[in-house]
């Protein structure tokens, strides 16, 4: 078999186009886009586009609605935002739960990119719909995040990383909402799929979807 190419040095083109068909499944749900941990922004670029997109289409078709109407439509308010949280400071330091006999690959300071190279290439992509937080994780609080969320995209890595990505979004998720988390089944990166296991313990209302090392989280409804 072929290996999939890649986005980035980090997500391969196939689980790029598996995120954002879900991303677009969740266009309709109330709640904004969360990406925790971008790494070099590619992904940021891809679904700050596709929500952008989406609201100048619906936007437009909001201005044909009568005004007894627009009170029923759920999908004219629809200036939504990509929140995007990323320490800009490369990996934090591993915990014993991300121990692994495939290497010593993903070191703490790895994958290191600046805010500034963020931000350039989300200007040079014309995006006015990114809102960029610079900070640990560890760090951040409900109140750091969107009121709402539709769609969600963790890519922390690391075991800590994962599971405060969960804990945070968790309480914020859309009823249909979907939360993505790259490097489930990396066997260099076993953090990520202790995490999701652990939450899926202690949340049997979700259930779990695996494509390549995307575990897809969503919730039985």
């Amino acid at each position: 078999m072929m290996k999939a190419q890649r986005q980035n040095d980090q997500v391969t083109s196939s689980e790029t186009a598996e995120i954002l068909r879900l991303a677009q499944q969740c266009l309709p749900l109330a709640g904004d886009f969360v990406e925790l941990g971008c790494y070099r922004g590619d992904t940021s670029v891809l679904l700050g586009k596709l929500l952008q997109e989406y609201s100048t289409s619906e936007n437009s078709k909001s201005t044909n609605i009568k005004p007894s109407l627009a009170k029923d439509n759920l999908n004219i308010n629809t200036n939504r935002k990509l929140w995007i949280y990323d320490s800009f400071a490369g990996l934090p330091d591993k915990t014993p739960e991300d121990a692994s006999g495939a290497g010593a690959n993903f070191q703490a300071g790895e994958l290191l990119v600046t805010k500034r190279e963020v931000v350039a290439k989300i200007r040079k992509h014309g995006l006015q719909n990114v809102v960029i937080k610079k900070a640990w994780f560890s760090d951040l609080t409900s109140q750091d995040l969107p009121a709402q969320i539709a769609f969600a995209f963790c890519d922390g890595d690391l075991y800590s990383s994962i599971k405060i990505s969960l804990q945070l979004v968790l309480p914020r998720l859309s009823k249909r909402g979907i939360i993505v988390v790259h490097d489930y089944n990396n066997p260099e990166l076993p953090g990520s799929s202790r995490a999701v296991d652990e939450f899926l313990r202690s949340h049997p209302q979700y259930r779990l979807q695996v494509r390549y090392t995307l575990a897809i989280l969503s919730k039985e409804c």
